[in-house]
């Protein structure tokens, strides 16, 4: 196990070589984490680790990412574990494993992590099997009396077309277990990262939707009326991009590429604290190519506020 006492924010913090792995074939990389700090009020405003996990070539490309989110702090220990499916290239047997944490040192930036794994995914093959075709029972002829035996019924022709039907057997093809697995994607479709667990635990209520043209958009976010303490954290398609900003006069800035490659967009508001008056109150200030909107935000340590912003078709 290793314990990790956070240092400056963006660094690595762990680079360690893997071996023995086999060219161009399917991995899966796991390991556990845990935050060490316990809810107290001797942090007010803790920070929480929030890991960025690569696998790259000797050239620096990164194979596999995993970007954990927020980890949050507990009462009990609880571990979690995260994972990543790769496939190693055809030319490199060995890769870096490194880890860089993407929240600077302070109070609470404190975790442990154990049981780093590297399982290879076998791919299953379902034998298919056939049923042999059943002759259909025929009744045997009924024995009468010489002078009396009838004759058997003529045999009936089956034309060749008909016949080259009957005995053509129908192969279903083999199961696919590792593309059941993996959801299909359409073009425009971005995987967003699975949600951390304050997405998870919270209400995310829709506070907006925004269509606009293909544009980049400018996002300011304010204290809305009294500056009172309140504190945020911005999410982008389940991203943490801002970590505990005190909103003030002067606006937390931010910017989203709407495109055709990327058409979809949600944006976050989490309530970190409820400042000296409850709830946690802001105005987000949304400027696109041709328009001006101001949205009024309240969230609590119950619910968070979501904006979404789609590419107008």
């Amino acid at each position: 196990m290793l314990l990790v006492n956070a240092g400056k924010a963006g660094s690595a913090f762990l680079k360690m070589p893997v071996t023995g792995l086999k060219n161009n074939t399917i991995y899966e990389l796991g390991l556990w984490l845990m935050n060490l700090c316990r809810p107290t009020d001797k942090c007010p405003f803790p920070l929480l680790p929030n890991l960025n996990i690569r696998l790259e070539t000797p050239e620096g490309k990164t194979v596999a990412s995993i970007v954990t989110g927020e980890l949050p702090r507990v009462q009990s220990p609880v571990w979690t574990q995260h994972r990543a499916q790769f496939t190693t290239p055809a030319s490199a047997s060995t890769l870096m494993l490194v880890m860089m944490d993407n929240i600077p040192s302070g109070c609470g930036n404190d975790f442990a992590l154990d049981d780093i794994t590297f399982r290879e995914c076998i791919k299953q093959v379902t034998q298919v099997t056939t049923n042999p075709k059943t002759t259909p029972a025929v009744k045997p002829p009924t024995t009468k009396k010489a002078s009396t035996t009838q004759q058997p019924p003529p045999k009936k022709v089956t034309p060749p077309s008909q016949k080259k039907a009957e005995t053509a057997l129908v192969i279903k093809p083999k199961a696919d277990t590792i593309s059941k697995a993996i959801s299909t994607v359409k073009p425009d479709q971005k995987i967003f990262p699975s949600p951390p667990l304050v997405l998870k635990t919270r209400e995310n209520a829709l506070i907006k939707k925004i269509e606009t043209e293909a544009s980049e958009v400018k996002i300011e976010l304010y204290d809305n009326g009294e500056i009172d303490g309140d504190t945020i954290s911005i999410y982008h398609n389940n991203t943490l991009i801002r970590s505990h900003m005190r909103l003030s006069q002067k606006p937390i800035s931010i910017t989203i590429d709407v495109n055709p490659s990327e058409p979809h967009h949600e944006i976050i508001m989490v309530a970190e604290n409820l400042g000296s008056i409850p709830p946690n109150t802001s105005v987000m200030i949304i400027k696109t190519l041709s328009n001006r909107y101001e949205v009024f935000i309240s969230s609590s340590e119950q619910k968070n506020a979501k904006v979404i912003f789609d590419l107008k078709k």
